[in-house]
């Protein structure tokens, strides 16, 4: 849009929308998206093995997490090991297509880990992911 002042100077109207505050909340937006991201994925502190082929998660599943301390979460939740299998039957009807992922700290004891393998099978899940981490990674927290 123009006009002709008395001068007879053609001016311009100023019309253009200034992205400078929109760039800037994006920005902060996505920094904060990325600091609580991986927050949010487990609240749980587990030092999980490392292993050269690593497939990432990309959907949201029901996690069992067992910590250094032998303790078993399910989503961030405590449960007792025993109560497993009737947790895990209640959440789904359709056990056989049910994938859990199973995360354990890599100082657990084989025997620990078995047993809640055992109590996810008896739930009448069969597929189960081991979470693991690139063994080129540095590990998240010591």
């Amino acid at each position: 849009m123009a006009f002709t002042s008395r001068g007879g100077h053609t001016q311009t109207a100023l019309a253009e929308i200034n992205i400078t505050p929109l760039v800037d909340v994006v920005l902060v937006l996505l920094v904060i998206f990325m600091l609580t991201a991986p927050v949010l994925q487990s609240g749980i502190q587990v030092n999980v093995p490392k292993t050269k082929t690593v497939r990432e998660i990309t959907q949201q599943r029901t996690v069992v997490t067992i910590d250094k301390d032998q303790q078993v979460f399910l989503n961030d939740k405590p449960i007792n090991l025993n109560d497993l299998p009737d947790i895990l039957r209640q959440q789904n009807t359709d056990t056989t297509n049910q994938v859990i992922y199973l995360r354990a700290d890599e100082k657990v004891p084989f025997g620990a880990f078995a047993e809640v393998m055992d109590a996810v099978k008896q739930a009448g899940i069969t597929h189960v992911s081991i979470v693991t981490q690139p063994a080129n990674a540095s590990p998240a927290a010591k």
